[in-house]
């Protein structure tokens, strides 16, 4: 398999290039529990690139339905069910009939989806057998190759950012489809990306890469989920389903209401390496931005077109660079100041903070700070990963640094991290509503440790509260604002914390998974299939087979049950009693 830079080829094409080639974009289900909120942003990217050289895409988004019937009832979903296979089935069905066969067929899904995506491939497979079949995402990123071999039905993968490499694989699927497989690569009309298999069968192996320019990208081609096959309004409907905020059931709680809201991405990849964050798809540590003017202008045009009260980004962190937030706020305002629009986003409480130790021992703030300006703009919410408040797990999870720079203090006895307190009390100080999720079972993490950020909880609930009755419309208001959920450590493959020796040791005792002695990589067995088709969204506690808990802390595999149940019934006074 050969690696090529894969933006290079697209300045030598026509606008036409890809005049008649039709492209089915299928994205998968996730978070049954909870309505869509989030439009699927990378389809609908990858269906604008493809609209620039004259495709006709059309996107299936198998996430959007939650049907309502005895069967969501008995299994407590209050917002309704996911589709089932077969009506997945009928609905790919019924669109294919419209829109013809297809050149490509492309899956999207993030790592948890390999059930969904094993089972689509073989109905698309059956329904439209001349399709070139591509899985791309945050599965094929991590998997790659492996997933040629769990999923026979796959012609290809294509890992990493897809913005640029779909257009290749458009091109490869139309070279086929005119003129076979063999006389296409004969005649070099193939990337080189194709591999040959011991069944002689070819299959493809394609590498995605960053845009050039973040800002040359189309917006996203939403006007594509107006309504599916049969009517059913797509769009209209993540649009009225808040992106956070308690009804949205994703760890998050807002002090204000959202009505109509929709999400974007701002930049690809992070600078910071989490070890238990998996960013493959999104460019890693590679840290990419679009301008100040380039959001600017979407937001607006979201809220000219769609009527947006609120737009959410869903970048890993959005405060990296103070000076963009700057930009952004000189531009919108005005916006801003009269009311018109709202948005949120993600970050580190340490940029909240921007606290540096100074000469005397204290400390400093490094620049104005983001907040304020970030308000300016029009924030009026930031997400942070605070995972833990342990000095101890933060430095475990490699979110030391400047989260511990600035030093602790202590509330009710537990020892918080300054820059956490700091970065909380600016953040309300300027009118934002900052909401914390939490991580609870790390490898090797106590239950002193765990109680520690139940204690910063508790602190947050003291904070907002201040000044207010006990028992009041305002005091329970405020109270309901700050996010108590939370989330069980998950080693997903691909992570740091996948190959912490504690997670390797647990994941061959409870799943028998098999490490290789010299890469530490998995082996990509029936085991390790198994284990990956149990992964979730880290809501929910992982066992095996057997009841066995997937618990990498220093708990009794008994008291880690009953913390987590404990947890998901909201009863923390109890687990900071135990």
């Amino acid at each position: 398999m050969n690696l090529v830079a894969t933006n290079s080829f697209l300045n030598s094409l026509q606008p036409n290039a890809l005049a008649g080639v039709k492209v089915t974009l299928i994205n998968m289900p996730i978070r049954e529990q909870a309505k869509p909120n989030n439009p699927p942003v990378g389809p609908a990217l990858l269906a604008a690139r493809l609209r620039e050289f004259g495709a006709e895409p059309t996107i299936i988004d198998l996430n959007i339905y939650r049907i309502k019937d005895e069967d969501a009832a008995r299994r407590g979903l209050d917002t309704g069910r996911s589709l089932t296979f077969a009506e997945a089935r009928g609905l790919i069905d019924r669109t294919l009939q419209r829109v013809g066969s297809q050149h490509l067929i492309g899956l999207s899904g993030l790592i948890t989806t390999l059930r969904w995506q094993t089972e689509i491939a073989t109905i698309v497979r059956e329904l439209d057998p001349d399709a070139m079949l591509v899985s791309g995402g945050g599965l094929a990123t991590q998997f790659r190759a492996d997933l040629l071999n769990w999923i026979p039905e796959l012609d290809a993968v294509a890992h990493s950012e897809g913005d640029d490499i779909v257009v290749k694989i458009a091109l490869d699927a139309k070279a086929m489809r005119d003129k076979g497989f063999e006389r296409a690569l004969n005649a070099g009309l193939l990337s080189p990306f194709y591999r040959e298999t011991k069944d002689r069968r070819p299959r493809f192996v394609y590498h995605g890469g960053r845009p050039a320019n973040l800002d040359s990208l189309p917006l996203p081609a939403y006007d594509l989920m107006l309504e599916d096959v049969d009517g059913f309004k797509v769009l209209e409907e993540y649009l009225n389903v808040p992106v956070w905020g308690g009804s949205a059931k994703n760890s998050s709680a807002t002090s204000f209401e959202i009505k109509r809201s929709i999400s974007t991405v701002s930049s690809r990849g992070c600078p910071f390496e989490c070890k238990f964050c998996f960013r493959g798809a999104q460019g890693e540590r590679n840290y990419g931005v679009r301008s100040a003017e380039n959001l600017a202008t979407e937001f607006i045009e979201y809220q000219s077109r769609y009527g947006v009260d609120f737009i959410g980004l869903m970048d890993d962190n959005f405060m990296v660079s103070p000076k963009r937030i700057t930009a952004l706020a000189d531009i919108l305002e005005p916006y801003a100041a009269s009311g018109q629009l709202r948005w949120g986003a993600h970050g580190r409480l340490d940029e909240a903070a921007d606290l540096r130790p100074d000469r005397n021992g204290g400390y400093r703030s490094a620049n104005v700070l983001r907040v304020r300006e970030m308000r300016r703009a029009g924030c009026i919410y930031i997400g942070f990963g605070a995972e833990s408040a342990s000095p101890q797990v933060l430095e475990d999870m490699g979110k030391g640094g400047f989260m511990l720079s600035s030093g602790t203090e202590t509330y009710n006895g537990f020892v918080f991290p300054r820059a956490m307190t700091q970065g909380i009390r600016n953040t309300l100080e300027a009118d934002i509503h900052g909401n914390c999720t939490w991580i609870m079972g790390y490898p090797g993490e106590t239950l002193e440790q765990l109680q520690t950020s139940l204690g910063f909880i508790r602190w947050q609930q003291d904070l907002v509260t201040e000044g207010l009755t006990e028992g009041t419309p305002d005091y329970e208001d405020a109270i309901a604002s700050i996010n108590t959920s939370i989330f069980t450590a998950t080693a997903y493959p691909g992570t740091e914390m996948f190959r912490h020796p504690r997670v390797r040791a647990t994941l061959g005792d409870v799943f028998n998974l098999q490490f290789d002695r010299k890469t530490g990589q998995p082996i990509g067995d029936e085991n390790f299939r198994q284990y990956v088709l149990e992964l979730n969204d880290a809501t929910k506690m992982i066992t095996n087979e057997s009841g066995r808990p997937l618990n990498f802390s220093s708990l009794s595999d008994d008291d880690f049950v009953e913390v987590r149940e404990k947890l998901d019934a909201q009863d923390h006074d109890a687990v900071l009693g135990m």
